[in-house]
């Protein structure tokens, strides 16, 4: 079936919905919508059998919804209408929400229904629910709706108030009042529940230390020996905000009066104003866990980017992990994300762009460096949640790499200007899956499920369709190798494989011909990766959808004629 995903852009629910359908060998497109004229001018080009909408921001043109179905992707139950769905159910602490897939009309959310499912509301962020629960939820109905319009006979259900499983209203958009922080009368739970409801877009707006900042990442603290809003405490890129009954942790702010406008470390935009507080453990950044000779090495990046000074803590954390007694280490990245390779935020604010991120690539490559070297242990690279760029062959660095089943990959550089790449993936890739799939996983510029990726060899097995299920069998299948009679043999034979590469080729030479390529985007006469930094760190919209998602715009593509009713 020929779909056309119709987005306002390729975000992380469109890229598993992307994936999902191509694996079921549908004809897949992507159109950003842009404007009417391109929207319809994609129909045109591509004649969908069917349209779906994963993420938009307005309406479907009436002269695309007339004539094709259209699919429209709602983050929230049965007639639950408005831009805020999560953010309201956050805030109203919702017990149960859910995804709705409507079909386009006339009014905002108040087509037919095609399917809905529900699921327990966290207590989490606005991104966790929607890049967890929301995501799974969406590529359930599409999937299931997708199968009601090719059996055909199928009638959508009317939105209907007046049935007493609607349970969805009209909401209007949430506003700053409404989200806003009393630090004087607020207990931590609504501190944090009014941060998460605005995590990832727009943030909470609240004075800080006498500046106007936009507040995200927050979690619990277990300090209590503060003023009410007053910032008690630093740890790592967060700072500690006393509460009525507590305190939290704010990992990230967003001062718009600055000369560095957008998300960043909170420490760093707050830096000489905290730099005399005390730091303390206590930011759930970097964690250790042990259990049955198996250790769990956790580190939860926002985002999935890794600054040069997280990367530097991480080898740390690692190299003491390593001197412990545990022959298997687990690299668990965080619930959200693996890892998403450079920091481009915080490389975008630095005095020198191109000096940062050579410090960023080489502090990556140090953390790589001392996976692949570690010869008396096995290390297994567990994503439960995505990654991209050069988290995704920093994964690889590692023995084994182990995936939730619906993590989605973006095993490639060049979106970002054309960047190269490093983390030793000249020599990872083409040592674990041979030269023409590694040109395969590097050069196509588009996600990749997990199926692919295990037919592929870029990772080495995938289970778990929820996150709950991923760690059971993950640390079941890790306790396992622990305890194999077997692994002293597999560390000898990984020690023997590791000097024969060596003794082939060190490992040095791969760093520095990988480096020379970077040192050329970085500090070289083509500005592509500091433009396209730039709109990426600003949020440019883009003004074209990219070719190699936009199937209908390829010129190599020519859709098969249009059989006329007599021929």
């Amino acid at each position: 079936m020929k779909i056309l995903l119709l987005t306002h852009a390729f975000n992380s629910l469109c890229q598993r919905i992307f994936v999902e359908l191509r694996q079921r060998e549908h004809e897949v497109s992507v159109e950003f919508d842009i404007n009417d004229r391109v929207s319809s001018e994609a129909v045109a080009l591509f004649r969908p059998d069917l349209i779906i909408a994963p993420f938009l921001k307005r309406a479907i043109p009436r002269e695309i919804w007339e004539h094709h179905i259209c699919l429209v992707v709602h983050p929230g139950i049965r007639g639950d209408r408005g831009p805020s769905a999560l953010d309201w159910a956050i805030l109203n602490r919702e017990r149960h929400w859910g995804v709705t897939l409507l079909q386009a009309n006339a009014e905002m959310d108040a087509g037919d229904i095609w399917a809905s499912t529900e699921f327990p509301l966290r207590a989490a962020s606005k991104a966790s629910l929607y890049r967890n629960e929301v995501t799974e939820a969406a590529v359930g109905t599409v999937l299931a709706a997708i199968e009601r319009f090719r059996n055909g006979g199928f009638i959508p259900e009317p939105l209907d108030y007046r049935n007493g499983c609607v349970r969805g209203r009209l909401r209007p958009p949430v506003r700053q009042a409404d989200r806003a922080i009393d630090w004087q009368r607020d207990d931590s739970e609504t501190v944090l529940r009014k941060i998460r409801s605005g995590d990832g877009f727009p943030g909470v707006y609240d004075q800080l230390l006498g500046r106007g900042c936009y507040l995200y990442d927050a979690h619990r603290g277990a300090l209590s020996n503060g003023r009410p809003g007053a910032v008690i405490a630093r740890s790592g890129p967060a700072v500690c905000r006393a509460t009525v009954d507590g305190s939290v942790w704010i990992g990230h702010l967003r001062d718009k009066q600055s000369s560095h406008p957008f998300k960043l470390p909170a420490t760093q935009v707050l830096a000489q104003e905290v730099a005399h507080l005390p730091e303390i453990d206590g930011y759930p950044e970097i964690s250790l866990s042990e259990r049955n000779g198996v250790a769990y090495l956790h580190f939860s990046c926002y985002n999935g980017a890794m600054s040069t000074d997280q990367c530097q803590r991480l080898r740390e954390a690692f190299i003491e992990v390593r001197a412990r007694d545990a022959k298997v280490i687990v690299l668990m990245g965080g619930s959200e994300f693996w890892s998403n390779g450079l920091h481009l935020n915080v490389i975008e604010a630095a005095a020198s762009a191109a000096d940062e991120s050579w410090a960023n690539i080489n502090a990556i490559n140090d953390l790589a460096c001392e996976i692949i070297t570690s010869g008396n242990r096995l290390i297994v690279s567990a994503l439960q949640g995505s990654a991209g760029a050069g988290g995704v062959f920093l994964a690889r660095a590692a023995d084994l790499v182990w995936a939730r089943s619906g993590v989605v990959l973006n095993p490639h550089y060049k979106d970002m200007g054309n960047l190269y790449g490093s983390e030793y993936w000249t020599y990872l890739l083409p040592k674990r899956v041979g030269q023409e799939r590694a040109n395969r996983i590097t050069q196509r510029r588009l996600p990749m499920g997990c199926a692919e990726a295990l037919e592929l060899g870029l990772v080495d097995a995938h289970f778990g369709d929820s996150s709950e299920a991923f760690l059971a069998s993950l640390r079941q299948r890790a306790e396992a190798l622990a305890a194999d009679p077997a692994l002293a043999g597999l560390l000898t034979e990984k020690a023997r494989r590791r000097a024969a590469d060596e003794l082939a080729k060190p490992l040095a030479h791969y760093r520095e011909a990988e480096l020379a390529r970077m040192q050329q985007n970085f500090y070289g006469f083509d500005p592509s990766y500091h433009v396209a930094r730039y709109n990426f760190v600003y949020k440019v919209a883009k003004s074209r959808t990219p070719i190699t998602i936009a199937r209908h715009r390829d010129k190599r593509w020519a859709p098969e004629p249009v059989r006329r009713a007599n021929a």
